[in-house]
């Protein structure tokens, strides 16, 4: 079942869907390489907080991204994100780099750097899992299939809350703070906003647990190339 699918599947959609989980489970179920595009921008913010530069600057965040070296991995049951050679898988996921994020994946030149790199490590697989935030509006527009991942905020926040370990009510109050202002920059942002692909199939996942919502997309992702389940 595994081998027959051939193509591109994004998974777009805001911060606490589960995306990186489903998107590495599908890549897994499909034989598929995986890549997780946000890791690569999380990547260029810990290349512009190292090098001091303020995240809102736009100009000096384009020259420290362009001189950074970043690779991410594509092989779903193993993390690789290194800057310069020095691995930041675990970095990049923490609070400083969080905050900082949307800021410097908002600068184009930044984007069209990573969006390229996206491209080539896109079109060195036969068939492929990208998850982000424009994959299916701007980095791959002529995907075989594309899904746009969401969920109500609240269930977003509890899930985003249960990765961080966190089970106080005010700090679960403040992750939810954060995502909507997540939200908000991603989605009004001049370059690349966050949205569904006009022909994007929306996924809810507020009422499903992980393992529905893989079968969910394997099945589109299937239907896609005219694969039976």
């Amino acid at each position: 079942m595994s081998a027959d699918f051939t193509g591109q599947v994004t998974l777009d959609g805001p911060s606490g869907t589960g995306k990186s989980s489903v998107a590495r489970a599908v890549a897994a179920r499909i034989d598929a390489a995986y890549l997780d595009t946000g890791a690569m921008y999380r990547a260029a913010t810990v290349a512009v907080l190292d090098a001091g530069v303020d995240p809102e600057d736009g100009e000096a965040v384009a020259g420290v991204v362009a001189r950074a070296r970043i690779d991410v991995g594509t092989t779903a049951g193993a993390e690789l994100v290194q800057v310069d050679g020095v691995d930041v898988a675990e970095r990049i996921r923490s609070a400083e780099v969080t905050r900082a994020v949307s800021a410097v994946s908002a600068v184009p030149a930044v984007r069209r750097q990573l969006v390229d790199q996206q491209r080539a490590l896109v079109a060195a697989a036969d068939a492929v899992v990208v998850e982000g935030r424009d994959i299916g509006t701007v980095v791959l527009p002529g995907a075989t299939c594309k899904i746009y991942l969401t969920a109500a905020p609240e269930a977003r926040a509890q899930r985003r809350a249960g990765q961080l370990g966190v089970t106080d009510d005010a700090e679960i109050v403040a992750i939810a703070a954060d995502l909507r202002r997540r939200d908000e920059y991603d989605s009004t942002r001049e370059d690349s906003p966050l949205r569904p692909a006009a022909d994007a199939i929306v996924v809810d996942s507020t009422d499903l647990d992980r393992d529905q919502v893989v079968d969910r997309v394997v099945e589109l992702a299937q239907q896609s190339v005219g694969v039976s389940r």
